[in-house]
């Protein structure tokens, strides 16, 4: 009886050591990202990173910077006709970001567009929700 129950306390110790990294590596918007300082990103594709919890586009600006914007979860760009290979390196991208509180050279953004006028969502819905009350503030 004593060995199951240091096999269970055992189990749930490796468990919970495994998620926590998971559960911290997650945020909010609003703590690592400024929805008051917005900034537009032009430039290349260096990188596309399909990850969890959030997918990484890695741009080269025409200023020479290099930026990581954060998008959504692969499985929300899935859903909104997005693949691994949707942005190979090279590609031409315009971005509306919110910038890093940190200032850092890391962004949020909720679309992006292509020089030929075509835009995608990146599928992170607080950014989303962010962007689209920054379109009504401007409208009132």
């Amino acid at each position: 009886m004593q060995i199951k129950k240091w096999t269970a306390a055992a189990l749930g110790a490796v468990l919970a050591a495994g998620t926590a990294g998971t559960a911290v590596a997650h945020h909010s918007f609003a703590t690592e990202f400024d929805r008051n300082k917005p900034i537009r990103l032009e430039g290349k594709v260096i990188k596309f990173e399909w990850v969890n919890p959030h997918s990484w586009i890695h741009i080269k600006t025409k200023e020479g910077e290099t930026w990581r914007v954060e998008g959504g979860a692969p499985s929300a760009l899935l859903r909104r006709g997005w693949n691994r290979n949707s942005l190979p390196s090279g590609t031409e991208i315009i971005v509306d970001a919110f910038r890093a509180r940190d200032g850092d050279t890391r962004a949020s953004a909720a679309e992006i567009r292509f020089p030929n006028g075509r835009e995608l969502s990146l599928g992170n819905p607080t950014t989303e929700a962010v962007a689209a009350a920054a379109k009504r503030a401007k409208g009132n």
